[in-house]
């Protein structure tokens, strides 16, 4: 029988090195490491992807010289105290089959953090400032560029003796590489800026200095952004005939889109649900058609079967699906097998993978908390004594934490009082753009499912249904609600809900003021769903701009949305008021009134209140009773799932 993914699966070889499908979990930043070495939770992190059958795994960046150290979690290759914890992960992984690379790195102007919390100093080809970080760097001294180029070289052979099968030099998203390359940023007048030649000379001395330190079959491939999608960044024009010029230097090319220099265009760097799939590709196939060197695609790709679309298509040799890697470790493996049914796909949320690196905690994924927390979940611990388990709720709490304790050999019965399992998710698909944040929903069902939880829908817990049930243990997962605090004038004025704005259960007028306590995903999502659709709207936001609590990226994009539609913005807003038609606003930190006439309908996006009512009605209950999710105390699904997680472990 033939495969039903024959050209993902087919074998590569660059070099000698055979990589065992065209699979590829892409550098990335983790927050695992510690003293800038690879650690244990590291290696169990990236042993679980290798044992999930990903073909090639190219490891997080690591420093080359003193000056590359951008954050206080990365690593580090400028001596040799990192080659033990190099030659235990590439060990590991190999053991699995996976092929294994490492990434070799300097930000230049790319700087976020000192470890003090001062101001870093940068260096950079000339002093011209990236937008994002607001940095000014200090121009690089010819002395300084060949201390960089010889700490590629050694760093390279450091991981040569290590184990690996090879490296990558990260040029992508606007990083040192890059920057000599651009002409907008590189104004040097030495053998270093000017001509192209004379631009691409750094990159040209760094593969010279690492193939004089490595061994001939070493791999070594170079990174580079496709487009910056930057005003000030590398065009596709300027990317094309640079990689044109280095064809044949590298061994092959790794295509992404994006720059770190500028909030436009970072949202490419972990590109988030708003995007189409593999929206890049186009733009890297236009480059590998022009050049001998293989060429790898990475962004936006969460599944298998567009992974195959592009190899088959000859868009790219290898794909890199990274955040599907995160959501889910198996997928290879799953997809080799066919059974694409059982994959956890990825929402492109952003919310614990990005997300987390950008908060500096450990990474992670709101549908798979037990990534980056391998050492403690990474082994599935079948229950000693099974118990009868009644989990009361079929949101994401109540659904992770029913098929973790299914499958640790509980029998598990969860009872859902609506229709439709989901809670929240099903109303935050209904959000623009969103709609595939409900995929966690037959996510978590098909997890559930396969354990073997017993689902009842249309029944609502109670202390009766407890009581007939006779469960062992019960875990309550029932919620939340939107919140609606008292407000003055209410009784005068058109004033709804966003739940009620998105089940389109409410009549909202052509003036709309958007009042958002959670600056999150939701008033931003009401606000856009609204402008579409012909309102004028304003966003009074609880804090000094909407989507203050969600990911960077995610934020960045939606705020030009909301721009480009004519949303007004009012930051610092707390809703304390409204009569008739008009809304009154105080200045969190003023002393001044804002107030806002002319609005047919206020929407409240003020939080949520917990749904626990059943919990003091168990105070007598003599079993094991675990409180998880909102109805602990809302937040969002991120936390909801882990303590499912975390519920299901315990019992």
């Amino acid at each position: 029988m033939s495969h039903p993914l024959p050209h993902l699966y087919s074998p590569f070889t660059i070099r000698n090195t055979r990589i065992k499908n065209r699979i590829m979990s892409t550098g990335h930043d983790t927050t695992l490491p510690t003293a800038f070495v690879p650690n244990d939770a590291l290696i169990a992190y990236q042993q679980a992807r290798a044992k999930g059958g990903v073909g090639l795994i190219v490891l997080q960046v690591a420093g080359v010289h003193e000056t590359a150290r951008y954050t206080s979690h990365l690593l580090m290759a400028t001596s040799d105290d990192c080659i033990p914890g190099y030659r235990r992960l590439a060990d590991v992984c190999h053991a699995e089959g996976a092929t294994v690379f490492g990434q070799l790195f300097h930000p230049g102007r790319e700087i976020m953090e000192t470890a003090e919390g001062t101001a870093p100093v940068a260096y950079a080809p000339s002093a011209v400032p990236n937008q994002r970080f607001h940095v000014m760097p200090r121009p690089m001294t010819t002395r300084m560029i060949a201390e960089i180029v010889e700490g590629y070289g050694a760093a390279a052979k450091r991981l040569e003796t290590a184990g690996l099968d090879g490296v990558e030099i990260v040029g992508s998203h606007g990083y040192l590489p890059a920057q000599f390359v651009n002409p907008r940023a590189n104004l040097r007048e030495d053998q270093y800026g000017g001509s192209l030649e004379n631009r691409l000379r750094f990159l040209r001395e760094i593969v010279e200095a690492i193939r004089r330190q490595t061994a001939p079959d070493f791999v070594v491939g170079l990174r580079f952004s496709a487009e910056d999608r930057d005003l000030n960044g590398l065009t596709t024009e300027e990317v094309s005939e640079a990689l044109v010029a280095l064809d044949g230097a590298f061994d092959y090319f790794n295509l992404t889109i994006g720059s770190s220099a500028s909030f436009g265009g970072a949202v490419h760097i972990a590109p988030a649900m708003a995007f189409a799939s593999a929206y890049g590709a186009p733009v890297a196939a236009a480059i590998k058609r022009q050049v001998k060197t293989p060429v790898f695609y990475a962004g936006r790709v969460n599944q298998p079967q567009d992974a195959e679309r592009l190899v088959a298509q000859g868009e790219a040799d290898m794909v890199g699906m990274t955040r599907a890697l995160i959501c889910d470790p198996d997928m290879p493996g799953k997809a080799e097998a066919g059974r694409f049914d059982d994959i956890r796909a990825c929402i492109a949320c952003n919310q614990a993978c990005i997300g987390h690196f950008q908060l500096g905690v450990p990474i992670s994924c709101i549908q798979h908390p037990e990534t980056g927390r391998e050492l403690t979940y990474g082994t599935m611990k079948r229950a000693g004594n099974p118990k009868r388990v009644l989990v009361a709720g079929g949101g994401p709490a109540g659904l992770k934490a029913a098929a973790i304790a299914a499958e640790r050999g509980h029998k598990v019965t969860l009872f859902e009082a609506s229709e439709r399992l989901g809670g929240q998710a099903l109303l935050a698909q209904l959000l623009p753009r969103r709609l595939e944040f409900g995929t966690i929903v037959s996510n978590l069902t098909g997890e559930a499912e396969r354990a073997g939880v017993k689902i009842v829908r249309r029944t609502r817990v109670d202390p009766a249904l407890i009581l007939r049930e006779k469960p062992d243990t019960v875990v309550l997962a029932t919620g939340a609600t939107p919140r609606h605090p008292e407000l003055p004038g209410a009784e005068s004025a058109h004033v709804v809900d966003a739940w009620q704005v998105l089940r389109d259960e409410a009549n909202v007028g052509a003036s709309v003021l958007v009042a958002d306590w959670r600056c999150d995903w939701i008033g931003m999502g009401v606000a856009e769903k609204l402008a579409r659709a012909g309102c004028k709207v304003r966003l009074a936001v609880n804090g000094y701009m909407p989507g203050q609590r969600i990911q960077a990226y995610v934020r960045d994009q939606t705020a030009g949305v909301l721009h480009d539609l004519g949303v007004e913005v009012i930051p610092y807003a707390d809703l304390y008021g409204v009569d008739g038609q008009t809304v009154y606003l105080a200045h969190v930190t003023g002393r001044e009134p804002i107030i806002i006439e002319g609005v047919d309908t206020l929407v409240t996006s003020l939080g949520h209140d917990a749904v626990n009512t059943l919990e003091a009605e168990l105070s007598d209950f003599e079993g094991e009773l675990h409180v998880i999710g909102d109805c602990l105390t809302p937040r969002t699904a991120e936390e909801a799932v882990l303590e499912g997680l975390k519920a299901g472990w315990a019992i």
